[in-house]
């Protein structure tokens, strides 16, 4: 993550006024008295708009779940090959994850919004004119990957909201941001929907053509009402310093686990159903009003599960969250092996609800980790010796909690592409997702035991208050 400094002490009103009115020179959120006057409608505005340029990034970033809805037997793709079209964009988006991070204090927020929603455009375009029955698998995998530049659009618009806010709102708005972008996997869906039982599965190009005049909308609403903070930078070592420590390891094993699961089942849910009960729907529409339903859910349960953690605290929600999900998997398999139908519904959409909890309570987990090693450490940075050591150890816990959300976010992403790899070899090598099941379970029973191991087991090494 940013941080913000206040170098020069104008007035913002003033700079948005001027020849530079997208340049706040003045950002003090921290201050009542500025935020009350001048600083929460700036922000609010910055906010909304974050909102819909990261829900369409993130819509682009899933066009892949939809599209291979649409490639029939026209197009001569098996399963296997369906499941690796959606792994790689949730690989390319998940490398893109920490760059977009630092591009904000680099480039500024309203700058590198516009950039990356115009760089939308790269894989919407030529999907809306290339996908039709004789296109070469190789060019579709092209296709594929390109819509990962969708996936770094959530780390840079979290990076730049939280610039905007002070620490006692920073929640509630990073919460809006996440979930508003998240919505943009069962919007997606809807599209798919609506064209698949409008248009029909002869024409998937349409699809990405409905996003076309919205990649433009978001780049010109970031232009028009979006603003730069020129004190914003990164951190200097916070990232080397984060990598080194091996919380940052093990959170970002547990985001794997939840929202790894999220994305990675929002990409696979509706081919997996598909495959596994095709003989229960005439056309992919059928399927089609099923599939956005998990990513919808676990979209808008994601801050029941940061509210959960408010109150028992984010380790005991995201142990029980786990255990959960691993149940949950175990139903899903129980339900492939009987065919029953609605037990598998139900065991998926489960799966979504808890992976959504578990997103809202790991994220809280973040900064209660470096706020109770700072408290017990008293100060483990280093900073200007007029703080007092209260201070420094706070302004560590920021500065290593931003660092490793950035570092989490990336590795959390490539759990997307996990679970689309696991499916695949599970087709591959046995005919059914069966073996995949099985290893979600045994990778939620390791995360389950890794967070009680290291945050909840009794002992006086346990850090108080994750």
């Amino acid at each position: 993550m940013s941080t913000v400094t206040s170098p020069v002490d104008v007035p913002a009103t003033t700079t948005t006024t001027t020849a530079r009115r997208h340049r706040l020179a003045d950002w003090r959120p921290e201050d009542p008295a500025f935020w009350a006057r001048t600083g929460a409608p700036i922000a609010r505005r910055n906010l909304l708009v974050s909102i819909f340029a990261e829900h369409v990034g993130f819509s682009v970033w899933s066009l892949w779940s939809v599209m291979v809805l649409f490639l029939g037997p026209a197009y001569g793709i098996d399963p296997a090959g369906k499941f690796l079209l959606t792994a790689v964009p949730a690989a390319l988006g998940a490398v893109l994850r920490l760059p977009y991070t630092l591009a904000v204090a680099r480039f500024g927020g309203r700058n590198w919004t516009i950039f990356s929603a115009l760089m939308l455009l790269v894989p919407a375009v030529p999907m809306a004119v290339l996908i039709e029955p004789g296109v070469s698998y190789s060019t579709l995998l092209v296709l594929a990957c390109l819509a990962g530049v969708g996936g770094g659009n959530f780390a840079s618009s979290m990076a730049n909201i939280n610039l905007f806010y002070p620490d006692r709102l920073k929640g509630w708005a990073l919460g809006l941001n996440a979930g508003g972008g998240n919505l943009g996997v069962p919007a997606v869906q809807l599209v798919g929907l609506a064209v698949l039982a409008t248009a029909g599965a002869a024409y998937p190009r349409l699809v990405p053509a409905v996003y076309l005049p919205l990649i433009v909308l978001a780049a010109l609403a970031a232009a028009r009402w979006l603003d730069n903070i020129p004190g914003a930078h990164n951190e200097p070592g916070a990232l080397r310093e984060a990598a080194r420590d091996r919380h940052t390891w093990i959170m970002s094993l547990l985001y794997i686990g939840t929202f790894g699961s999220f994305i990675g089942f929002g990409f696979a849910f509706g081919q997996v159903l598909l495959i596994q009960f095709g003989d229960r729907f005439a056309t992919p529409v059928e399927a089609a009003y099923l599939t956005f339903l998990g990513p919808l859910v676990g979209s808008l349960i994601r801050p029941v599960g940061g509210a959960l953690a408010d109150r028992f605290g984010g380790a005991r929600v995201t142990f029980w969250n786990f255990v959960a999900m691993a149940l949950g998997a175990a139903g899903v398999l129980a339900a492939a092996r009987d065919r029953s139908f609605v037990l598998y519904l139900v065991g998926f959409v489960s799966l979504f609800v808890f992976s959504g909890i578990g997103n809202g309570s790991t994220y809280k987990m973040i900064p209660a980790i470096f706020r109770a090693r700072a408290t017990a450490a008293g100060s483990p940075g280093t900073m200007a010796p007029a703080a007092s050591a209260d201070e420094v150890a706070q302004r560590w816990a920021r500065r290593m909690s931003g660092s490793l959300i950035g570092i989490a976010g990336a590795v959390g992403a490539s759990g997307g592409v996990l679970v689309n790899i696991a499916f695949r070899q599970s087709f591959l090598t046995t005919g059914n997702a069966e073996a995949a099941y099985v290893t979600f379970i045994g990778a939620y029973v390791v995360c389950a035991v890794v967070t009680w191991v290291v945050y909840l087991r009794p002992g006086r090494h346990r850090l108080r208050g994750v």
